[in-house]
């Protein structure tokens, strides 16, 4: 019976749909013998050097010229490929039997690598990189997927056009309209406010009406303790003020989270990181070893907050500007949604003009305007004397990739800080809102009469 190795290399020779389907996908640490890798390795020069298939008096001339084989591993090799012939298979068959060849040897090859770590025969790698080593040898598989032919692809084009995305929807009337329904998967979406406005309280409200929908959040803090970010959701799931917590009899604590356990199927895990010290090669560890450890895959991401988060790129003691180094962060975190197939809700710091001003705008980025450039959703969260009094914060669009900013660009929640809650307030609070997508009213020389609106804010 002939070896897969075998019927792999005679169609790489002698099939050319089949050879450009499968060929990158080979890496030559596949194959186990030496005749067999050396032959793969110089089908693959030739097609990479020519564009066109090799043939079997190519291979016995270009081995010939190695230096890095003995003579009796040539001959072996001239009468390996003077066997291999043209014996037609079907196609598919011959894709889907590669395609589990590649995945059984990468696992293979990652187990053997594994074991050589843990036994300590590794200097360059810890036992940490074991997990990914192994995740990465299980993705192994064939992507046909070579780009959307706008011509050809039209009828799955215009099906897309119609089919429901899915979604992680707000609980808050607002925010589902200004992105249509709630956050799409593989998005960064970032909340701007200053020092004490509610960034935390935000992405804490969102991660606590999250899990009652029955989904996995994961909460990465980098500011304040796991423990914190607890008492705050706490706050939030069990309807208490925060300064109250710390006196629940525990009785009574009890029964409120196993109330709330029984209304959702879905996990909250928290997890802090010291302040600057991770990034999204940490966070990709973490999802990984979640997933081992725990069969936990999140639905959407929490990064409290993204600016001191560390980059892949650039080391701590690396010198380098704040636009580049936060944009680096912003890329490799949209890069981790990406990959992850999830939303990421994080915020950034305004700056010291943007703190003090009632109407911030994309310039009062803190540190890198690099950062909104990334973004796919960012707004602001303001808070005035005025706006605490009536128990609300405003919300003001600055970028939005899924739908005209335009429309309800800014527009007021409740905030109940003590619970760490915001709520959604009535309809005639938006009213007096300037930009809030209702309509305005015009004198008889049709100049804009506009309503009632906070002070200072630019036009």
């Amino acid at each position: 019976m002939e070896k897969v190795e075998t019927t792999i290399l005679r169609n790489l020779l002698f099939n050319n749909d089949y050879c450009r389907k499968v060929l990158p996908f080979i890496k030559n640490e596949y194959f186990e013998n030496l005749h067999e890798k050396v032959v793969f390795e110089e089908i693959c020069k030739f097609i990479v050097a020519y564009e066109q298939l090799a043939t079997k008096e190519v291979l016995l001339i270009e081995t010939e010229k190695r230096t890095d084989i003995t003579e009796d591993t040539y001959k072996v090799i001239c009468d390996y490929i003077s066997k291999l012939d043209d014996a037609p298979a079907d196609n598919q068959w011959l894709i889907d039997t590669t395609e589990k060849w590649c995945r059984d040897r990468a696992i293979y090859l990652a187990l053997m690598e594994s074991i050589k770590i843990a036994d300590g025969q590794d200097e360059k790698k810890s036992r940490d990189s074991i997990p990914a080593i192994l995740q990465e040898a299980l993705a192994v598989g064939f992507d046909s997927h070579i780009g959307h032919d706008y011509l050809k692809d039209y009828l799955e084009r215009y099906e897309s056009y119609h089919r429901k995305e899915d979604k992680i929807p707000f609980d808050l009337e607002y925010f589902n309209k200004i992105t249509k329904g709630g956050l799409p998967n593989k998005t960064l979406n970032i909340a701007l406010a200053g020092t004490g406005v509610g960034k935390s309280l935000f992405m804490c409200h969102m991660a606590s009406s999250v899990l009652l929908q029955g989904r996995n959040v994961l909460y990465i803090t980098l500011e304040m303790a796991e423990e914190k970010i607890a008492e705050r959701i706490d706050a939030n799931l069990l309807n208490v003020n925060i300064k109250d917590i710390e006196t629940l009899p525990k009785m009574m604590f009890d029964t409120k989270v196993n109330n709330i356990a029984k209304k959702t199927q879905g996990t909250l895990i928290i997890k802090e990181y010291p302040t600057a010290s991770a990034h999204a090669g940490h966070f990709r560890a973490l999802l990984n070893e979640l997933s081992l450890k725990k069969s936990f895959k999140p639905d959407i991401i929490f990064i409290d907050y993204l600016n001191i988060c560390g980059s892949s790129r650039y080391k701590s003691n690396f010198s380098v500007n704040s636009y580049s180094y936060v944009k680096a962060i912003a890329e490799e975190l949209r890069g981790l949604a990406v990959e992850s197939n999830v939303p990421i809700v994080s915020a950034t710091q305004t700056t010291r003009s943007g703190f003090s001003s009632s109407d911030p705008d994309l310039t009062d980025t803190s540190e890198s305007f690099g950062l909104p450039a990334t973004a796919d959703l960012m707004f602001a969260l303001i808070s005035t004397e005025e706006l605490e009094q009536l128990g609300q914060i405003m919300v003001k669009q600055l970028k939005n990739r899924y739908n005209d900013p335009t429309m309800n660009k800014r527009f007021v929640v409740g905030i109940d800080r003590a619970k760490m809650r915001l709520y959604d307030v009535e309809q005639s609070a938006q009213k007096d809102i300037l930009d809030s997508g209702q309509d305005e009213e015009y004198d008889n020389n049709e100049n804009k009469k506009s309503k009632k609106s906070f002070e200072g804010f630019k036009f």
